[in-house]
């Protein structure tokens, strides 16, 4: 895989199912028309690729989004698509509002913040929820989050939804991520891994089933052990910040990890501009749904991709995106 998060510098962009060249938001809406039948059809113009931010490479985002590509582009007609690497949730957001992407993979609190915003994005689906938790190595002497204290810990990537969620996660048990721990931020999350199984961070903050930088130490020879908050403290977390919710790992999603975790998280949703064509949307909305089985084989949290899950972790339904509302009406959810 939830945030999460998993996210740092931008580090340019990777043509998928189409070659990456520079559009004008211009140029985009122009050759969005023409895919929809809106101008005249002429074979010397090609398509615009849709640009999808998402996060850093390794991040869990970026990691989810190859697999959503690799899928969507059997979905006829094709859905062009440039996946564009960024610092994360917050960086992602503002890519929409300029213009420069399309559509984004954004994260808890960044993303529900963002859809009341002014030219706020909407959402065009809730794709999976992320439960939070700490990693450490399997023989590392750490047991709860009272021993972390002074340790240094990996938050994620600057810009990382994990970071925001870190924050009020720590903050609901009177911490503070940067005073009462040695904080530790990563540029690039497919390092994350190596930091953990080599000792130089004693723990890693993260989350969701698959999460790359968790299956990465899960794969290291002393395995993974995760600390997540009691029952007391999730229920003290959910009550100050409702926007999280009970959540559990389910049994399985690594290596040596027999049972489920019961934790606290987000959901993370795939936004896009306000102005992203009724009809573009619309086609998304229906091609997630169509995807959404063979997804899951690739990318367990795919398994949550439901139009269900989208109108249960929606804030509003009116935040939802014009034409993915009308998919969601057409399947009989909305």
């Amino acid at each position: 895989m939830v945030d999460a998060s998993d996210e740092g510098r931008a580090s340019g962009n990777r043509p998928v199912a189409a070659p990456a060249q520079p559009w004008s938001g211009l140029a985009r809406r122009a050759a969005l028309s023409l895919a929809l039948g809106l101008l005249p059809s002429r074979r010397a113009v090609a398509q615009a690729p849709l640009v999808l931010a998402t996060s850093t490479p390794g991040g869990g985002l970026s990691t989810f989004a190859d697999a959503l590509l690799a899928e969507l582009s059997g979905v006829k007609p094709e859905f062009p698509f440039t996946h564009r690497h960024t610092a994360g949730s917050a960086e992602n957001i503002r890519l929409l509002g300029t213009g420069a992407a399309d559509v984004a993979i954004v994260a808890g609190e960044t993303a529900t913040n963002a859809l009341a915003g002014e030219n706020a994005p909407m959402v065009l689906a809730a794709l999976y929820g992320t439960p939070v938790m700490f990693a450490v190595r399997g023989d590392s002497r750490h047991r709860d989050i009272a021993s972390l204290r002074g340790q240094p810990v990996l938050w994620g990537a600057t810009g990382s939804n994990f970071v925001v969620v870190a924050r009020q996660v720590i903050g609901s048990l009177g911490l503070d991520i940067e005073h009462d721990f040695r904080p530790v931020f990563a540029s690039q999350m497919a390092d994350a891994p190596a930091l953990v199984l080599d000792g130089r961070v004693a723990a890693l903050w993260g989350g969701g089933a698959g999460w790359p930088a968790f299956a990465g130490v899960a794969a290291g020879p002393r395995g993974i052990r995760f600390i997540t908050p009691t029952a007391e403290e999730q229920r003290r977390i959910v009550q100050d910040h409702p926007s999280l919710r009970l959540m559990s790992l389910p049994a399985n999603s690594y290596s040596g990890q027999t049972d489920a975790i019961p934790s606290i998280g987000t959901w993370v949703y795939l936004v896009g501009r306000r102005s992203l064509p009724e009809d573009v949307a619309y086609r998304m909305a229906r091609g997630l749904h169509q995807v959404q089985p063979a997804l899951a084989r690739r990318v367990p949290q795919a398994a949550e991709m439901t139009p269900a899950s989208t109108i249960a972790a929606t804030p509003e339904p009116a935040t939802i995106h014009p034409g993915a509302r009308r998919y969601l009406q057409e399947v009989g959810v909305l």
